[in-house]
């Protein structure tokens, strides 16, 4: 949002607004006021320019960021609004009466938001609904140039991150990449003092990234003074209490409270001041930084009842505001990870560590009937977690997995990736229709080879993706049987690499490249291989491929195929021209048990020669 206020004020972008207010809900405290007092207390110089701004409620846009971060529960629904700008009410009336142009009407309001906090909102009153998608791959790798400024540096940061899968994802996000971009430099800085530092102590998991990030303020800090490890207890308390009520903005009662001195060197590591005498307000760096805080208190100052009960808590939380949460304190549950504290506060919880293990045991085995997205979340901890052993025995034999028609960003397919390669076999994965197009792939791509019976129906998947299915299917240890690539944009061009694969898979039985425009020269390569005497492919399903009467001469060659039983070329445009070759195939094919050759723009009649032919082939289905 800063970027988008940027841009506006640079005259670049959105001239069609005179004003542009930004509010971040973290900063709009429980008192009522009206909205003009809100644009006051955040534009001071605007005072005695309001009445006249009022007038033309066109030209002004109001950007509330963060939902998610409000203390109070935002009712968009609610019966009660205002029309005076200058009425006391609650942030709530104010905002809905904006957003429902009874203040005033023809103003443009733009509210951002976590999804899961969008989630428990009904948003049909809104007029347009966007995802914010963050930096592409390119963005990325452009965002560590600009923040290195050193372009070997930049590279090599950049490599680390991109041969990471965690990582390189979670880059989408800009905060994310900042965070990234600072303790890999921290850690640079390091390896340069220190020659016998390596990679291996560069962070590998979300949770190492923020461990990192503190080790080396830690680090800093006790050049000067021993570290407070009752102040970092004290902040944690204060940072979950925060991320169970939705208060990212505390007061100077709230850090009273907590005993956590602001003023201090290691607090402005954390914490930073805001506002004027006397409505100074002190928020985290980052939301995650707190939410991290939150984790670690648990494992500095470990209570059982305690700890139970923030990780009952946090799974409560329909609107997920526990879910990052309970990410770091999965994370925090491995070895490797707390170490990277130990030389500053010595070692963490080994208890609360076997605490949480059996929380997300428990959370794995108690899942029934679960929605996927609760699902994702649990995977996401145990990813976090890095404990490959726990996933195998708490999953158990239940090695299938339907998210069919549930979209999966590439963070998703990262965490199912970690997922699969801990269950080491998987019976089926269904990712159809979950729009995981090229980066998600990429991301679940290393863990592909493991399973039996793979569907990446309808993912929009094109010809620049199939040397990754390529890797996956030639995968020495590749054990599909079963693959479906049905209603993808392949073409012609990925018939070649797709032969290839399949000459060289030893364990595919069943193929499904229906519902996508095959139809050219190179197909020709591919009915080749498909139908080699030492082909293994026993299912080929070819329907609505975009093959026309020509390519008919060419199937006769599947007769060669000694293994296939089941052939779908139906939904094509073969035509009565095609009927002789189809005649032929049918009654030659020493296996063929079952043929699907309907809605071909036959006549009547050549349907009925076609159905007659089940006389010559009495143990073989003909389906029109």
């Amino acid at each position: 949002m800063q970027k988008f206020v940027y841009d506006w004020a640079n005259g670049n972008l959105y001239q069609r607004f005179a004003f542009v207010f930004f509010f971040k809900f973290r900063d709009l405290n429980k008192e009522e006021l009206s909205l003009a007092q809100m644009i006051i207390n955040e534009y001071p110089y605007l005072h005695s320019q309001l009445e006249g701004i009022f007038q033309n409620p066109a030209q002004l846009l109001f950007i509330f960021d963060g939902l998610d971060e409000s203390k109070d529960q935002i009712d968009l629904e609610q019966e009660q609004l205002c029309t005076n700008p200058c009425s006391i009410q609650t942030v709530s009336v104010i905002v809905s009466s904006l957003v429902r142009q009874s203040l005033l009407p023809g103003c443009s309001v733009l509210i951002t938001s976590r999804p899961t906090r969008l989630a428990t909102v009904e948003t049909s009153i809104f007029n347009r609904i966007s995802e914010i998608m963050g930096f592409f791959p390119k963005e990325r790798e452009k965002y560590f140039l600009h923040f290195f400024k050193d372009y070997t540096m930049a590279e090599k940061a950049f490599h680390y991150v991109r041969e990471n899968g965690m990582l390189y994802t979670f880059c989408y996000i800009p905060s994310y990449c900042w965070i990234i971009c600072t303790v890999l430099s921290m850690c640079f800085r390091a390896q340069r003092a220190n020659s016998a530092q390596t990679v291996e102590f560069l962070p590998k998991t979300v949770t190492q990234l923020y461990a990192s990030f503190l080790s080396n303020i830690l680090a800093n800090h006790c050049q000067a003074v021993s570290i407070d490890k009752n102040f970092l207890i004290s902040i944690g308390r204060m940072a979950e209490y925060g991320v169970n009520s939705r208060i990212l903005s505390f007061t100077k009662k709230d850090l009273a409270v907590y005993s956590v001195d602001a003023s201090s060197h290691l607090a402005t590591s954390f914490v930073m001041e805001s506002g004027q005498p006397p409505h100074v307000s002190y928020s985290f760096l980052h939301l995650t930084i707190q939410e991290f805080m939150a984790a670690l208190g648990h494992y500095l100052d470990y209570s059982p009842e305690g700890l139970q009960k923030a990780l009952e808590e946090a799974k409560s939380k329909e609107d997920g505001r526990g879910e990052i949460f309970l990410r770091f304190i999965s994370g925090l549950s491995d070895s490797s990870t707390r170490s990277l504290l130990k030389p500053y506060v010595g070692d963490l919880s080994a208890p609360a560590a076997k605490h949480v293990i059996c929380f997300l045991q428990k959370s794995i085995t108690t899942l029934q009937n679960p929605d996927n997205r609760k699902v994702l979340n649990v995977f996401a901890c145990l990813a976090e977690s890095r404990n490959k052993a726990l996933v195998s025995s708490s999953i158990g034999s239940n090695k299938q997995f339907q998210f069919s028609e549930f979209y999966l960003a590439p963070l998703d397919c990262t965490v199912l990736a970690f997922i699969l390669e801990s269950c080491r076999e998987t019976e089926l994965l269904d990712l159809g229709t979950c729009f995981i197009q090229t980066e998600g792939l990429e991301r679940i791509s290393a863990a592909l080879h493991t399973v039996r019976d793979l569907r990446l129906t309808n993912n929009n998947l094109r010809d620049e993706d199939v040397p990754c299915l390529y890797s996956i299917l030639t995968h020495l240890q590749c054990r599909i049987q079963k693959f479906s690539l049905r209603n993808n944009g392949l073409t012609e061009t990925s018939c070649l690499p797709m032969a290839l694969a399949v000459s060289e898979n030893t364990s595919l039985r069943d193929l499904d490249l229906s519902k996508n425009k095959l139809a050219g020269d190179d197909f020709y390569q591919l009915l080749e291989v498909l139908s080699a005497p030492t082909c293994r492919i026993e299912r080929l399903a070819l329907q609505e491929a975009k093959l026309t009467p020509e390519y008919t001469e060419s199937f006769l060659s599947l007769t060669n195929n000694p293994n296939l039983v089941s052939l779908n070329i139906s939904s094509n445009f073969f035509g009565n021209a095609g009927y002789p070759h189809i005649q032929k195939l049918i009654l030659e094919h020493p296996s063929l048990r079952e043929i699907k050759v309907g809605m071909n723009d036959f006549s009547e009649q050549t349907e009925r020669n076609l159905l007659r032919l089940k006389g010559h082939q009495p143990n073989m289905t003909i389906n029109l």
